[in-house]
């Protein structure tokens, strides 16, 4: 009877061992996979809370950091910004923006970010999508906001690149507080 036991529990320790070995490699592969493709995080922020989260996802991938900027800058005031971002949305406005991506070819995954505002993405990051071929790249989605979590956000990003591979998009509220870097860490290792 203890030979039996004993080699019962040789063979569940070698199972257990087995298991925690692809865990492992398969966690390596994941690492490798990103090592291996160029990323871009590319986004929009106006108060910096959108910012703050692209900087702590830049600092878990190693990609390229890429701000998307308008050449007239939005009002500094609430209020102003609501009415001006409403009246965009309205006539789906493009802002024309400061800076352009060098060869955005290059890059295999965009992690791609902006505030909600009225519902969905900042008319900044439309112009982004609309002057950058994201065809056929992995797309990234996150977006923070201000309580109304990410209502149309990431579907019309999709709409807007239907030839992409999206995956799961990252909903932080305001600049996510003391939690939002091991948020990312899982939500990375959710989608790479």
């Amino acid at each position: 009877m203890k030979k039996i036991l004993c080699l019962l529990a040789l063979v569940l320790f070698s199972v257990a061992l087995a298991q925690g070995c692809t865990s492992a490699q398969d966690s390596m592969t994941k690492g490798a996979d990103m090592e291996n493709k160029k990323i871009l995080i590319a986004y929009y922020s106006y108060s910096g809370n959108t910012k703050t989260v692209a900087e702590k996802i830049q600092k878990q991938t190693g990609g390229d950091l890429f701000r998307i900027e308008t050449v007239n800058s939005y009002p500094s005031g609430y209020n102003e910004v609501v009415e001006q971002a409403k009246k965009e949305k309205q006539e789906d406005y493009h802002p024309p923006l400061k800076a352009k991506v060098d060869n955005i070819g290059q890059y295999d995954i965009v992690f791609l970010g902006t505030p909600v505002w009225w519902y969905t993405m900042a008319p900044a990051v439309k112009t982004f999508i609309k002057e950058n071929n994201m065809s056929n790249k992995t797309v990234i989605p996150f977006c923070t906001h201000g309580g109304g979590g990410a209502s149309s956000t990431f579907v019309d990003m999709q709409k807007l690149i239907p030839d992409a591979s999206f995956k799961k998009g990252l909903v932080i509220y305001d600049n996510g507080g003391n939690t939002v870097d091991a948020e990312i860490k899982k939500w990375i290792e959710q989608v790479i």
